[in-house]
C-alpha cells in the first residue's frame, strides 16, 4: 500500500494520521486536566516508554531502508561496469558476429537506463525489463555463434564470462528494486509512532505545558517516517537511486571502438 502511493499523498496520509492523533491526545489531555484523581505520574511513565519504543522501531526501520538504498546503488554500479566490460570485450569478436553483438549491446544499455526511470512493477518497467530479457538471449545466440566459428580462442570464451556476469547483474538489480522494506514493519512504524506521539500529546496537555514540544516532536518523527519511506522508493521523491553509471556506460559507447577485431 505505501509502496504504490505517490510522494504528496502518502505526506499528506502521514499527516493526518500522526498529527490527528496528537491533536486527539492534546484535546483530551487538556479536557482531563483539572479532573480529580487523574495521576499524572502513570501517563508520564507510559508515554515515556512508549516513545523509546517508537525510537527502537524507527531506528531499525531506517536502517533497513537505507540498506537496501546502499545496496541498490552498488548494484546500478555493478551492472553498468558488467555492460562497459562486455562491450569492450565485444569489440575483439570476428565479423559478423562483432557488429551485431556491439549494437545489441548499445541497445541493451538504453534498455537498463529505461528500467531505471520507471517505478518497479509498473507496467513500463516490466516492460523494458523483458525487453532486456529478449535482448539477453539474442547476445547469448551469438555468443554461441562466436564460439561455434572460433571454439579455441580466447577472446570469445573471455567475452561469454563476461556476458554471463552482464545478465546475472541484471537479475541482482531487478531483485534489489523488489526487495522493499516489509509493509508490516513499515504499518508499525506508522501506528506506533502515531500512538506514541498521542501520548506525549495527553501528557503535555495534562501538565498544561504548550504545543511548541508536541509540534517539534512530530515533525521529527514525520521527516524521519518520510525519509524512511523515500529510502524505499527507488523511482520516486526526493531520494533516488541514481542511473549515472549507466548513462556513462552508455555514452562511451558511442566513442569509436577502441579494438578491431580479427
Amino acid at each position: 500500500m505505501f509502496f504504490r502511493m505517490d510522494t504528496l499523498p502518502l505526506t499528506i496520509a502521514l499527516c493526518l494520521v500522526v498529527g490527528g492523533t496528537v491533536a486527539v491526545g492534546t484535546v483530551i489531555g487538556r479536557r482531563a486536566r483539572d479532573r480529580p484523581g487523574v495521576r499524572h505520574e502513570s501517563i508520564g511513565v507510559v508515554q515515556g516508554a512508549l516513545l523509546g519504543l517508537v525510537g527502537l522501531l524507527l531506528a531499525f526501520g531506517l536502517s533497513m531502508a537505507v540498506g537496501r538504498y546502499d545496496t541498490r546503488r552498488a548494484l546500478v554500479v555493478h551492472e553498468a561496469d558488467t555492460i562497459g566490460t562486455t562491450f569492450l570485450r565485444a569489440q575483439l569478436l570476428a565479423e559478423p558476429t562483432r557488429s551485431a553483438s556491439l549494437d545489441a549491446l548499445e541497445t541493451y544499455a538504453d534498455a537498463a537506463i529505461d528500467l531505471a526511470d520507471h517505478v518497479p512493477d509498473s507496467a513500463d518497467s516490466v516492460a523494458a525489463s523483458a525487453r532486456m530479457e529478449e535482448l539477453q538471449r539474442d547476445l547469448w545466440r551469438l555468443a554461441g555463434d562466436a564460439v561455434g566459428a572460433d571454439p579455441v580462442g580466447t577472446a570469445p570464451k573471455l567475452y561469454v564470462e563476461t556476458l554471463n556476469e552482464m545478465i546475472d547483474a541484471h537479475a541482482d538489480r531487478s531483485a534489489s528494486l523488489r526487495n522493499r522494506v516489509p509493509p508490516t514493519v513499515l504499518a508499525l512504524q506508522v501506528f506506533g509512532s502515531a500512538v506514541a506521539l498521542g501520548a506525549l500529546a495527553l501528557y503535555l496537555g495534562l501538565l498544561g505545558r504548550g504545543l511548541l514540544t508536541s509540534l517539534v516532536a512530530t515533525v521529527v518523527v514525520l521527516l524521519i517516517l518520510l525519509i524512511s519511506f523515500d529510502l524505499d522508493r527507488p523511482n520516486r521523491g526526493l531520494i533516488t537511486v541514481p542511473d549515472r553509471p549507466l548513462a556513462d556506460a552508455r555514452a562511451s559507447m558511442d566513442a569509436p571502438p577502441a579494438a578491431v577485431g580479427p
